[in-house]
This record gives C-alpha cells, sequence and structure tokens, in this order.
C-alpha cells in the first residue's frame, strides 16, 4: 500500500520537475468566496448533486435509489478589507438541513488571516474540495466516508495563510472534538468516529483538539498535503461531576478516546493526466476502557485507509471535458484492535471503481461509475451509479 503512494508521489514529482512555475490551482470552497467578496462585497453561490444508484447482481433483484442528495447555498459578505464571514447552508435529502460552514475571517495581513466559527477540519483531499465539480465517481470516496468522517466540521479558532517565500499553504485550529459519549457510547467499528460528529449543533466540550495542515504547490499542477488531529472525544459524562469522587471521575475518563490522525494527500495535473492518491491512519487510545462502557461496543484501535486514482481528460484543452477515470480503495476501520478483541473481517474493504465524468461548462457535471466492493469475508456487491452535480 505505501509503496503504491509513494510510487505516485515520485511519478508525479517526476513530470512536475518540467515545469517551474509556481501554480496553486485548488482552492476551497471558504477560500473561494472570500476571492468573491472582495468584488461583489456580497458573494452568493452554491452547489448540488442528484444521484442514482443501482444495485445490481446476476441473482437477485435490486430496486434503484433516487436522491437530491444535497442542495448546497453560500453566502459571503465582507464587512471591510480585513473583515468578512463566510457560511454554507446545506439541505440533504430534500428533508435535512445543516449548517456546513460559518465563520468570521480576518486578515491580519496580506497572507494570513485569522478565523473562528464552525470550519470544515482540514484532513485529507474531499473534506475540504468535495464540491462535485472537484472530484470523479457519483459518490465521494468510500475513505472520506469512513476513515475521514466527510463533512467533518467543528467550532473552533485558529490562524491560516501561506508563505511569503515558499510555496507553503497552513493552517491550524484549536477546535471542538468528537462526541463519544451521551449517555451511551456513540463510536463503533462499522464506520468509526462519523457518528460522533458534532456539526455546530449544541456541541459538548470537554477539551480541545488540535487540527493542522500544511499544502505544498512548488511544482506546477502537483499539490501536497500533509494533516494531522489531535485530542480527545468529548463527553456527558464529566457535565455536573464532583472532582473529588474518583469513581465517577474514573468512569468519566472511560467515555472518552484519544484521536490522532494523520493524513497524506497528492494531486497532481500534467495535460490531460489527472493523478489523485490518498492515505490516512487514524490512532485511537483507550478503546478498551470505552468499548466495556457498553456491551458489543466494538471501536478498534486504529482506522486505515488509502486510495489511488488515475484520470485522462480527452478533451483536454476545450472549453468541456471528458475525463474517464479508475480509483482503488481500501479500507478497514478495525485495522488493529485492543488485545482481546477480534476484528471483524467485513469491516476490511477494497472498492474499485471504473467511471466517467462529462463537464459539460465550467460548473456542470454529468456522471457514471460502476463500484465493484469487496470486504474481507470475500462478501461482493456491485452497484451502478449515475449523476449530475454543479457548482456556481
Amino acid at each position: 500500500m505505501k509503496k503504491g503512494l509513494l510510487l505516485l508521489v515520485a511519478v508525479a514529482f517526476v513530470f512536475g520537475l518540467k515545469a517551474q512555475e509556481v501554480n496553486d490551482e485548488y482552492k476551497s470552497i471558504g477560500s473561494t468566496i472570500l476571492e468573491r467578496v472582495k468584488d461583489e462585497k456580497l458573494s452568493i453561490g452554491g452547489y448540488g448533486e442528484i444521484h442514482y444508484n443501482q444495485q445490481v447482481s446476476g441473482q437477485t433483484r435490486y430496486n434503484g435509489k433516487m436522491d437530491v442528495h444535497r442542495m448546497v447555498m453560500f453566502f459571503g459578505y465582507q464587512f471591510n478589507d480585513k473583515t468578512s464571514f463566510v457560511t454554507e447552508l446545506e439541505f440533504e435529502h430534500v428533508k435535512e438541513v445543516y449548517v456546513e460552514q460559518a465563520f468570521l475571517n480576518y486578515n491580519v495581513r496580506p497572507n494570513t488571516a485569522l478565523r473562528a466559527g464552525l470550519m470544515l477540519i482540514p484532513m485529507g483531499i474531499v473534506n475540504e474540495y468535495h464540491e462535485p465539480t472537484t472530484y470523479n465517481g457519483v459518490e465521494r470516496p468510500s475513505l472520506d466516508k469512513y476513515i475521514v468522517p466527510t463533512t467533518w466540521r467543528e467550532i473552533g479558532f485558529g490562524i491560516n495563510g501561506r508563505l511569503a517565500n515558499a510555496p507553503l499553504k497552513y493552517q491550524m485550529y484549536i477546535m471542538n472534538g468528537f462526541n463519544g459519549f451521551d449517555g451511551s457510547t456513540k463510536l463503533r467499528g462499522k464506520d468509526g468516529l462519523r457518528k460522533g460528529r458534532q456539526k455546530g449543533a449544541e456541541s459538548t466540550f470537554t477539551s480541545p483538539s488540535l487540527s493542522a495542515k500544511v499544502d505544498y504547490y512548488g511544482i506546477k499542477g502537483l499539490n501536497i498535503g500533509l494533516s494531522g488531529y489531535f485530542g480527545k472525544t468529548q463527553s456527558s459524562a464529566f457535565n455536573g461531576l464532583d472532582k473529588d469522587d474518583d469513581l465517577a471521575e474514573n468512569y468519566a475518563d472511560s467515555t472518552r478516546i484519544g484521536v490522532s490522525m494523520i493524513g497524506l494527500d497528492l494531486r497532481y495535473k500534467f495535460d490531460a493526466l489527472r493523478l489523485k492518491g490518498q492515505y490516512i491512519h487514524s490512532f485511537l487510545s483507550n478503546t478498551d476502557e470505552y468499548n466495556n462502557v457498553a456491551d458489543g461496543a466494538d471501536l478498534g484501535e486504529q482506522m486505515m485507509g488509502y486510495y489511488i486514482e488515475a484520470g485522462y481528460d480527452l478533451l483536454h484543452g476545450k472549453e468541456q471535458a471528458l475525463i474517464p477515470f479508475v480509483r482503488y480503495e481500501n479500507y478497514n476501520t478495525q485495522h488493529k484492535m485492543a488485545s482481546g478483541y477480534t476484528a471483524n473481517k467485513a469491516y476490511d474493504r477494497q472498492d474499485l471503481f471504473v467511471g466517467l465524468s462529462y463537464h459539460l461548462a465550467k460548473g456542470a457535471v454529468v456522471k457514471f461509475d460502476y463500484q465493484n466492493s469487496k470486504d474481507g469475508d470475500d462478501v461482493k456487491t456491485h452497484f451502478l451509479n449515475f449523476g449530475v452535480g454543479v457548482w456556481f
């Protein structure tokens, strides 16, 4: 696995040596909105995607599922040359409403800004760059659901910017963490940390977490990111706790886990060639005590996943783009278990995607892919996925 990702980095680096121009072409939705409000004062935009998913089998018939998966409106407002506000409002499956981002941005210097509010965790690629025109495949990569719980956002504050004399961008935030216990344990082997996302909705706060990322963009078309997230989960068991009650204190401690997540990601464009790769590894501490809080709890000590993707734009140089692609993913939410626990092979999964993205115009895409999935028990599933997406 590591050899494959290192090979991808090496190939991109070798090709990229031919291009000496520094080029930072990858911008998150927050950065995009902040650039717009410099000229427009008030900026309005959005993105959305509609999907059709069909499981297929030679022996069994399945109904398809059609879904307005998400429609998102975003707004930005500039109060003065230094102070701006960004927010995203998301409607999922027609019936669920979320605030995806809501932060105040203050430019202390031309290339340095302070931020506070509800922000995306800078981990991997898709958690920050998740508009449907920015990635191949109808659904977001499986890794960015089970290992990185996209869309992952929490409340906090911090700093971001770029170095003046080097092609490096940086982000560092102190943030609220996952809620691992609200009277019962919330984290599990099936989907790891996903159920612990608080999303800024009356979030429980016990202790802060640190989120940071550095991006290198010194070779034209190449972006390499290194991410880190470190902290402990939050727990309602500490609320109203008598500090002199050692028994209660020990119980509250058992309802929390330590989270250390590291990530390496790569995006590379060379003429018509498109390459992507991502590797995420999470180390969780205190899982033995945490699992003992509830019968049947099965959170792992480590979670790991990676993917490698290649695409080629058949209409390179044209206004439209037609990109066939292939992506291989391997991810395991029980990569390692505490002593005495046995990993569930069904949580060791592999996905192979083969598909096509047809960009009708900048900001409008039609997608198709075939998904072949297999778990550690050799249970296989097959899906045909179709979708349309917009970003404006």
